[in-house]
């Protein structure tokens, strides 16, 4: 495994390492070098191409940088544990890379330390409330902003934040569902900049794509949202795999684990070589159709060989060449020759063919041409996890996962920033007074207390100590109160847990409403105990306002 993509193991380390890693290096430096610098690097070789390249676009150097990890865009991906071994402080020098492991307890050794590691991995990954009402909100302001120009328009969200199974990094995808004899990508991102919603420089739009989308950042949390266009099939996707995960319980936990195991290895995204996250879950429920335990599935220790298997399976033993995925109908492989007589379009099966539950003929899968590196990280999972486990290893999972300080750093800076606005402290209790006693031991009835003026707001956290990967989030502070302004005017958020809104979305209807912050004026008031009262100082109704009213009287006859 490519050791910018793997990292070295504790029992790994010595001379034979190093001896190896040199050899290594000098391979790499060997393979980047190609024949047009070899004529470069000749004095006496002048030769003229007679040719266009095919990256040579107007004039503009258009290389596919799919397949060279080394000149992949620094920082787009928050996760990536790329080239570890030489940026270990830099990834994981603050955490460690392993969050989830609980303090102080005491994992059990080999596979049943490893469905530990599992299951505390995705309790830690899972998002929090606050994360969930941050993407909730991005979702109502652009679905508002897409109404404000098609009021007959739908927006549906579909994918990870759909079906729940989404990491604290992972993007939002939505669907706007109209009729247009043309597809307005260029419309929408210009009202995305209008709205104030993302930057023009974020925003991506592919209309050459396979499904034309609109990619874009939000201004204020830095989600990332891809939109797409009358993709009405997506929604049905996410209701079907909402059905598998009631049907198999394990299946949330084990991709989540493969999910991260693929991000942080720049697999997750067909156009950078891996695969799709719903090509990902397919394979997994396919996993669990076709490979029963029931008198594992029975005992709660089986996501340790459940991960392992899985690994095993399309890293070694799956048969890419020739067969297919097929999870209607319980599951079963397939011959490509027969899912290809189902395609009506031309198109023949992919290196990963992965039949669609919902629509027969398509392949799911017939863009991942990097489907091979991907088995290959599912091989080298197999390989760690397998000898690990065997040998009672501790601290299993985090031979293949690591977790890196800019994703702990990132969800630290979304608690810190929203989670007071969303879920505001309660009021302190009001001080113990003297003078109440007092009041109460006499006839009279005191006479009402003056409101407290409302609670200052919390102060953002010092977000020069952050270090994002994108200086993005940088800005929500000086803009916390349009975010707030946002969340209060749109109460029908998707998704959001009911017991949320209940609490902080709309009051009861038998309790009072809460008071109005005071005034200046108002707060410029003394206090009522022991006060002359406000006309005596010539406040309404007073005497001093009498006598001005006297005065302007006086000087109006004289000028008449």
């Amino acid at each position: 495994m490519d050791p910018a993509v793997a990292w070295y193991q504790p029992e790994q380390e010595g001379p034979a390492k190093r001896l190896w890693l040199r050899i290594w290096d000098t391979q790499s430096e060997l393979d980047k070098m190609n024949l047009k610098n070899i004529e470069n690097a000749n004095p006496n070789v002048n030769k003229a191409q007679d040719f266009i390249p095919i990256n040579d676009v107007n004039g503009e150097n258009r290389n596919n940088n799919y397949f060279n990890p080394a000149r992949r865009k620094v920082n787009d991906n928050r996760a990536s544990t790329f080239n570890l071994n030489k940026n270990h402080d830099a990834l994981i020098g603050e955490y460690g890379g392993c969050p989830w492991r609980i303090p102080n307890y005491a994992y059990k050794p080999g596979v049943l330390g490893l469905h530990e590691e599992i299951d505390h991995f995705y309790m830690y990954m899972s998002p929090t409330e606050t994360e969930h009402l941050v993407r909730s909100t991005v979702v109502n302001r652009i679905r508002a902003a897409i109404l404000s120009l098609w009021p007959q328009a739908r927006v549906e969200v579909f994918g990870s934040f759909r079906t729940g199974l989404y990491l604290p990094t992972s993007d939002i995808d939505l669907v706007v569902i109209g009729q247009w004899e043309k597809l307005p990508l260029w419309t929408l991102e210009r009202e995305l900049v209008v709205q104030d919603i993302a930057e023009k420089e974020s925003i991506k739009v592919l209309e050459k794509a396979t499904v034309p989308i609109v990619k874009m950042t939000d201004k204020y949390s830095d989600v990332k949202v891809d939109i797409s266009f009358n993709m009405s099939s997506g929604v049905k996707s996410a209701e079907l795999i909402k059905h598998f995960k009631e049907k198999y319980p394990v299946l949330s936990r084990l991709v989540m684990v493969l999910k991260q195991f693929l991000l942080q290895r720049d697999l997750n995204e067909v156009f950078t070589g891996g695969i799709s996250s719903y090509s990902l879950i397919l394979m997994c429920i396919s996993f669990l159709q076709l490979h029963p335990r029931p008198e594992r599935l029975r005992q709660p220790n089986n996501l340790g060989v459940l991960l392992i298997e899985f690994f095993e399976l399309y890293g070694r033993k799956f048969n890419y060449v020739k067969t297919a995925i097929r999870v209607k109908n319980g599951g079963s492989y397939v011959s490509k020759d027969e899912i290809q007589k189902e395609m009506n379009d031309g198109h023949r099966p992919s290196l990963l063919c992965i039949e669609d539950p919902l629509t027969p003929g398509n392949d799911i899968g017939r863009s991942s041409y990097g489907a091979l590196q991907v088995k290959q990280a599912f091989d080298y999972g197999y390989i760690v996890l397998q000898q690990a486990a065997a040998a009672g290893a501790p601290g299993v999972l985090g031979r293949v996962l690591r977790v890196t300080d800019h994703v702990l750093q990132y969800r630290r800076w979304v608690r810190d920033t929203f989670h007071p606005y969303f879920f505001p402290p309660p009021a302190p209790p009001r001080p113990h007074d003297d003078s109440d006693q007092e009041w109460s031991s006499g006839s009279v009835s005191p006479p009402p207390a003056a409101p407290s003026p409302p609670a200052a707001a919390p102060s953002p956290p010092p977000l020069s100590a952050l270090q994002c990967s994108s200086p993005t989030p940088r800005r929500v502070s000086a803009h916390q109160s349009l975010i707030i302004h946002h969340i209060t005017s749109n109460s029908d958020f998707n998704n959001i847990p009911s017991g949320v809104i209940q609490r902080y979305g709309t009051a009861e209807p038998s309790k009072a409403r809460p008071q109005r912050p005071l005034s200046a004026k108002q707060r410029r008031q003394p206090s009522p105990h022991g006060a002359p009262s406000p006309a005596a100082h010539g406040g309404p109704g007073g005497p001093r306002r009498g006598a001005d009213r006297h005065k302007k009287r006086r000087h109006f006859t004289q000028r008449s």
